[in-house]
């Protein structure tokens, strides 16, 4: 199960105490102050780690501590300092401060990290000549994290369209299939070996008319293509479903469009599927006269036409 959006709380450690403590022995009458100060608490850190892709750990999760520095002693000992919070993300990761909604910082490469909360400074001790003193508190924040997936190529189309069969078909992933809209109902990445390189290719669910401005599925999971470097627009150029294969293209562009005009400004590879059901050439050739662009027709479903797409996409990445 893919979790993108989470919100946690976070605390980094206090500070040890300082000590008070005094040195005498029999030559000594006043005692000397001797007392050590104390240790560091714990600073919460977030970092990047390649081997996670959601963040479902966190939905059980909410809460995160950091340890606190321990006390001084006597004989100008320091207290030890704790241990950094270490908490692991996917790469990808963005995150915020949730009250104030300002970006802390993106995680995008692999063991990057940032530090979210400073740890409490320990207590000085009466070994300064002055009275000691208690730890600093660490500080705390509400985080929210938002997991933007890193892939080389994004998959968009209309529910039904066959992406998650496409997906199936040239990359080692898995996705749920069935012939109803929305089977898709969250990304999921693949990996695609190729003959000159490897990529990674995220399907989201189907995108609809309204799509940007929230209706359906597929605007809660547009953000994870806005880091791909390429496109494949899949259209059902069959018309399975009761939809012309013009219409459909014109309208995912123009909610790729309404979303960001980044986004719709990357490369696109048109694909036309469903190419062994019956009026997939008719309209192919109508399509070709209408949008005057390079398409590739395949059959996902037969696993034809799949070398020459893979091939383009690897020309274009």
């Amino acid at each position: 199960m893919l979790v993108d959006q989470v919100k946690i709380y976070v605390k980094a450690g206090s500070g040890g105490k300082g000590c008070r403590s005094f040195y005498r022995d029999k030559y000594t009458r006043q005692g000397i102050p001797d007392g050590g100060d104390g240790g560091n608490g714990a600073d919460v850190i977030f970092q990047a780690d390649r081997n996670l892709q959601t963040l479902l750990d966190f939905r059980y999760r909410r809460h995160f501590r950091g340890l606190d520095g321990a006390p001084g002693s006597g004989k100008k000992k320091k207290g030890k300092d704790a241990p950094d919070l270490i908490i692991r993300v996917p790469c990808g990761t963005i995150i915020r401060d949730a009250k104030t909604n300002c970006i802390l910082r993106q995680l995008n490469n692999d063991g990057e990290s940032v530090v979210v909360c400073r740890g409490g400074k320990g207590g000085r001790g009466n070994r300064h000549q002055r009275q000691e003193t208690a730890g600093e508190s660490g500080e705390e924040k509400e985080i929210r994290l938002d997991l933007k997936l890193i892939a080389d190529v994004g998959i968009v189309g209309f529910p039904n369209a066959g992406k998650s069969t496409l997906l199936s078909c040239i990359s080692n992933a898995h996705p749920k299939i069935a012939a109803y809209p929305f089977t898709t109902k969250s990304a999921v990445l693949g990996v695609v070996n190729s003959i000159n390189h490897s990529f990674v290719v995220a399907d989201i669910p189907g995108l609809i008319k309204g799509s940007s401005e929230g209706k359906g599925l597929g605007d809660t999971f547009l953000r994870h293509i806005e880091r791909t470097k390429v496109l494949v627009h899949l259209i059902d150029m069959s018309g399975s479903e009761g939809r012309d294969p013009i219409e459909d293209y014109r309208t995912i562009n123009e909610e790729l469009k309404k979303y960001s005009y980044q986004l719709w400004r990357k490369p696109q590879i048109l694909v036309a599927n469903k190419m062994d059901l019956e009026l997939a050439k008719e309209n192919l050739e109508r399509f070709k006269k209408t949008v005057k662009r390079k398409i590739y027709p395949i059959s996902a479903l037969k696993k034809e036409g799949l070398e020459g797409l893979i091939e383009a996409i690897s020309r274009k990445l």
